[in-house]
Formats: C-alpha cells, structure tokens, sequence
C-alpha cells in the first residue's frame, strides 16, 4: 500500500521557534512595563509581540506550502499541534485588537502569558512537526470553517479571561486602599468599569464565532458522520461552553450581572473552554480524539 512520507518542516519550525522567543521576550517587556510604567517599554513590548506574530504568518504560510509540496495539500489546523499554534496566533490577533484599536496596551500583560503557554506547550510536548494526510473525516472544506471561527471565539475568551484577572485584581486592590487610588502595579490598569466593559465587548466577540463554529461543525459531522449531532464528549462540552458564556449574556441583558460576578463566571468560561479543546482531546476518547 502506497503511503505518504511524513517530513519534519525544518524552516517553519524554526520559524515557531522564534514566535516563541518573541512571546516570551514580550510577556518579560510587559512585566517591566507594569513596574516602571514607561511607555517607550509598553511599545517595545508590543512590538516584539507584533513581531511574534508576523513571523508566526509566515510560519503558518510556510507550513501549509510545504503539505502541498507533499502533495497532501490542507491547512495546518488538522492535528493538535497545528491547531495550539492557530489558537496561540489568535490570541496575539485578539490582543493586537484591544492594542491597536481600544488602546489599552496594559492588557498584553495577562493575554500574551496564554500565547506563549501554547506555543512552548507546542513546541516541547507536541512538536511531532510532522505534515500528514488528512483522514477521511478532515477531508472537507468545513474543516477550514469550523476550526478557524472556534479558535477565534476561544481566542477573544482568553482576553475575557485575562480582562477578568485583572479586574478582580484591581477591585480587591480598591477594596483594600478605601477611598484612597490604588497604587503600584494596579495603577496601570484601567478603571474596574472600563475592564468590565472590555471583558463584556470579548464575550460579545466570542460568543457568536463560537455558535458559529458550533453549526459549521454540525455541519460537518453531518458530511463526515452522516449525522449533524452524536453527543459526542467535545459536541457536549461545546455545548456547555457555549451555554456558560450564554448565561453570562444572558444574566448581564435581564439582570445587569456586572463587576465581579461577571469576572468570575468569564474565568469560569475560559477554564470550560480550555476542557473542551484540551480536556477532551486528551483524557476523553470520542470521534474528536484523532486531534490527538
């Protein structure tokens, strides 16, 4: 029987390496940053987050040739090590969202750390590198759909979580001083409402990829299962992410649920999610588990 050779892709998995160099030389700048508060320092670390991230395209890019070099042309989001690199590029792109757009730079300090757990996780104990033919039930352009719109919302949930870190953070810190400003590190965050409001605003960006990529998925299982929905462990623990971050939209819309509640039940969400993606690959057995 005829079979593919499996190749190690030496460049771009140099290239990976040097994302998680620059990810972690940003997450060390932000940590300076806090406890000087320069902003030259804050762009720095920015920038070597950005870089991170542009050589972490070309990687992916680089990647994906290589399989149609092999002549089992796909993207590089069928296994699980190609998939933590993607979810590690989406939180950057989340981050770089928050950065560039809402301005508040302070919040790479607690998102970046999840970038570069993922990529050394990556690097150290899946770096298998190797690019293989799809199995029968990859073999569709849902893949593509489903996968990139699930990391996505998976990606804005890593900034909610990290938003909520710091919101209880400065919260206690407030509780603490009384009426006095909370000072020292805290005093880079911004105000407990505006951290309130961007842990809302991710959710509220998460949330719809994740149904999303809930239905592509249906979608998919139908085309490679012959069904939409199995109750498969990572369709159920989809699922129950899907209605943790629900009843926290829910709860803000009818019951004005803000401050630590939401903080709480946002951190709550992160920790489902990261089961989900992880939990079930790893530990439960299901028509998932070739992610493996």
């Amino acid at each position: 029987m005829e079979t593919h050779n499996l190749i190690n892709p030496l460049f771009s998995s140099k290239l990976f390496n040097i994302t998680t160099i620059c990810y972690f030389a940003a997450m060390v700048i932000f940590f300076i940053y806090l406890a000087n508060r320069n902003r030259g320092v804050g762009l720095a670390a920015s920038i070597t987050a950005y870089a991170g991230f542009v050589v972490q395209t070309v990687a992916i890019g680089l990647r994906w040739q290589e399989s149609y070099q092999l002549g089992v042309g796909h993207a590089p989001l069928s296994n699980l090590y190609e998939s933590v690199v993607f979810f590690s590029w989406s939180i950057i792109l989340m981050f770089a969202i928050v950065d560039l757009k809402l301005k508040y730079r302070v919040v790479g300090a607690f998102v970046v750390p999840f970038a570069l757990l993922g990529m050394v996780w990556a690097q150290l104990k899946l770096d298998t590198g190797a690019i293989e033919p799809l199995v029968p039930a990859l073999q569709s352009n849902w893949l593509l759909y489903h996968v990139i719109t699930c990391f996505l919302g998976y990606a804005a949930f890593a900034v909610a979580c990290g938003v909520s870190i710091m919101y209880l953070i400065k919260a206690k810190q407030e509780e603490a001083a009384g009426n006095a400003s909370a000072g020292g590190v805290v005093a880079m965050f911004p105000s407990t409402r505006v951290l309130d409001d961007l842990n809302y605003k991710a959710i509220m960006v998460g949330f719809p990829l994740l149904t999303i990529g809930i239905i592509t998925g249906a979608a998919w299982a139908n085309y490679a299962w012959g069904t939409y929905w199995s109750w498969d462990p990572k369709e159920t623990w989809s699922l129950i992410v899907w209605f943790v971050y629900a009843a926290f939209l829910h709860a803000r819309f009818t019951r004005g649920w803000v401050g630590r509640p939401a903080a709480i039940l946002s951190i709550t969400g992160f920790i489902f999610t990261i089961f989900c993606y992880l939990g079930v690959n790893l530990l439960l057995s299901g028509l998932h588990s070739y992610g493996g």
